[in-house]
């Protein structure tokens, strides 16, 4: 961050906290900043020398750990280790303290040293898929072959797997705990992912009959679906088997309409269990493509073997289809875990009711109706309620806001984020409210709302279970550059609110990998874009993230689309999130429930964006009233979503 930025950061946060609590040490103007920034940029170079030259002038910072943790990650394979125990001793159930165990560990199992890996073993972090096979390695040489069957889980990747996780693959496979099947199931996995060079590595390496050259795959990759029309494999043979099922998939992700053509053809060649798993795999990626006919397929497809995506696609491709029986039979296969998920309840309960089973759909919507989302709030208009917000605010003193800011992690988290170090900061944060019941929550989000750090804020808010505070969960920070920006434009401030806090969390000057920036998150193109088409002659990039600009910019970019889009909220936050050419594109052929065209997404990203920018929007329906302004459902708000043409598919209809 540079001095004007940090400057600016902690006057604004000098001005929220007067009269609450003394503004603590860590955001004085300390000329040490420059040297944090500085060090973390040598650690991100590698630059060792230049962090032992900054390390001493910093002892003193709040942000002095941090300092040390990058000098001990880029020495890791030569430190003395009781130096690096007395760190992980220091720093246990910090973020740091858990990133240096992990990647201790996996450093001693490089080294073979078994010795020092088992005074740090187990992290409290877990889920590194290398340093489960250091584990497995290092309980081998202590109990045994025994302990390899811990690693037969990791074989089933799509992905790469870490080097430490070879030799242990290497002794199941002469040791036929992985059986062939077992590889070919893993050479389905790396292509379903894409991962042709693994595909390609695995199927080489497997044995006899079922090995499957590169120069094979080159020959289908030249033209997948000409391959599959042809069909010229040998079907007794499991590598030609492979590759059948190999160009099947890379057909159907270009055109699953044409490839069904194909594939229905030859299929019946295959042995049961293979074809079996095409039909699930070009049914999935027909739903995934909103191909009309997908549900017919998924009724040809081995359920059994479905994996949770192909199965949530199931139900989806149902909906689409409007086949009421198949989204109850889909959702009555799902496996406990996914049952229970609010989505499925939902659709579950809306196939009772058009079935005539209104009784049993009840209870579903009674059950969904208290949350807050976008479930819970079509739940209870589904039973004649409105969402109704309870707020019960905690009590917060001076005094324990002044405790609590005092706090060490408490001002990493600030100093971390005045000097855009957002990653770090964000895993303190959760480090801090991860076991917070709801009242401390709550006072902990009023900190950090004072604190200026709305994104923290908000998600401590979010994360409470009964107590909650709806002033805090959805604030409404700038309102009256918000308010003036959607009348400008004749946007809902509501789903202007909802549009930005999904998008930024009001963290006023964010910016994405993909360098969009601000409130609205705008990319620089379209706000040189918007400028022109405001004839903002003066406009400069510098001002993309100004509170005015962006909210004016980003309404006026939200309206445009609106117009474009049939005024479908739903559509518009989809072209906001995804493109509008991808928005248009997804609409149905025929008039379609706005609900059902929403779960029908086919990115994962979007969809769950548009899901909660339009729970947003009814939570800041409610946030900002309008004495003249009509409660408006999320069931209308969503709508009817129509075809790109509608006039011409009412004319064709007719």
């Amino acid at each position: 961050m540079n001095a004007l930025l940090s400057n600016r950061f902690c006057a604004t946060l000098a001005a929220l906290l007067v009269g609450a609590f003394t503004l603590s040490p860590v955001c004085a103007q300390n000329p040490a900043d420059a040297d944090i920034v500085a060090a973390r940029l040598a650690f991100d170079r590698g630059d060792a020398k230049q962090l032992a030259s900054i390390a001493p002038k910093v002892q003193n910072h709040v942000l002095a750990p941090y300092v040390r943790f990058w000098q001990l990650e880029l020495a890791l394979d030569t430190v003395d280790a009781e130096t690096v125990h007395v760190f992980l001793r220091q720093w246990a159930g910090t973020p740091i303290g858990d990133r240096l165990a992990v990647d201790w560990l996996k450093s001693r199992a490089r080294a073979g040293d078994w010795t020092g890996f088992a005074i740090e073993y187990p992290p409290r972090a877990t889920g590194d898929t290398e340093l489960a096979c250091a584990a497995v390695q290092f309980r081998r040489q202590r109990d045994g072959d025994a302990a390899l069957a811990d690693a037969k889980p990791l074989w089933f990747s799509g992905q790469a797997t870490p080097e430490a996780c070879e030799p242990l693959f290497a002794a199941l496979i002469a040791s036929k705990d992985i059986t062939e099947d077992d590889r070919i199931a893993r050479v389905r996995l790396a292509i379903e992912s894409g991962n042709q060079r693994l595909t390609r590595a695995l199927a080489d390496a497997l044995p006899g009959a079922a090995r499957v050259k590169a120069a094979e795959f080159a020959a289908i990759d030249r033209d997948p679906q000409r391959a599959l029309a042809r069909g010229k494999f040998n079907w007794k043979s499991r590598s030609d088997q492979i590759l059948a099922l190999y160009a099947l998939e890379r057909a159907a992700r270009s055109d699953a309409g044409a490839a069904h053509k194909s594939w229905v053809q030859w299929r019946a060649r295959l042995p049961a269990e293979a074809r079996g798993y095409g039909n699930a795999r070009i049914a999935y990626l027909g739903a995934r493509q909103l191909e009309a006919d997908a549900n017919a397929w998924y009724a040809e497809a081995d359920i059994s073997r479905q994996n949770a995506d192909e199965r949530a696609w199931h139900v989806r491709a149902a909906l689409r289809a409007g086949d009421w029986p198949a989204v109850l039979a889909a959702v009555d296969a799902l496996p406990a875990g996914m049952a229970d998920d609010a989505a499925w309840r939902y659709w579950r309960a809306r196939a009772l009711e058009r079935l005539d089973r209104r009784d049993e759909a009840l209870p579903i919507y009674a059950a969904l109706a208290p949350q807050y989302n976008f479930y819970g709030i079509l739940a209870a208009e589904a039973i004649g309620k409105r969402p109704v917000t309870h707020s019960t605010p905690a009590p917060v003193t001076t005094s324990w806001l002044a405790d609590f800011g005092a706090r060490n992690d408490v001002q990493r988290v600030v100093k971390l984020a005045q000097l855009d170090m957002r990653a770090d900061s964000v895993r303190e944060w959760y480090e801090i409210v991860r076991a917070m019941d709801d009242e401390t929550l709550l006072k902990a989000a009023e900190f950090a709302r004072r604190a200026g750090l709305s994104d923290r804020s908000i998600n401590a808010a979010d994360r409470t279970v009964a107590r909650h505070d709806f002033a805090l969960r959805y604030p409404t920070p700038y309102e009256a550059q918000f308010l003036a920006a959607a009348k400008m434009n004749n946007v809902e401030a509501p789903l202007l609110y909802g549009i930005a806090r999904q998008e930024s969390r009001f963290v006023a000057d964010i910016v994405s990998s993909a360098g969009a920036m601000g409130l609205m998150q705008l990319m620089p193109p379209t706000a040189r874009w918007v400028s022109k088409q405001l004839n903002r002659a003066g406009y400069r990039a510098e001002a993309i993230t100004e509170i005015d600009t962006n909210s004016q910019f980003g309404a006026f970019y939200l309206k445009y689309w609106l117009d474009r889009l049939d005024g479908q909220p739903a559509l518009a936050a989809a072209a906001y999130n995804a493109g509008p050419g991808r928005a248009q594109a997804w609409r149905p052929p025929a008039a379609m429930e706005g609900a059902i065209w929403v779960e029908t997404i086919p990115f994962n990203e979007t969809r769950d964006y548009v899901k909660k920018v339009m729970a947003n929007t009814m939570f800041y329906a409610g946030a900002l009233p309008r004495r003249d302004a009509p409660y408006v459902s999320l069931t209308e708000r969503l709508g009817t979503v129509r075809p790109r043409n509608a006039a011409a598919a009412v004319a064709q209809s007719g």
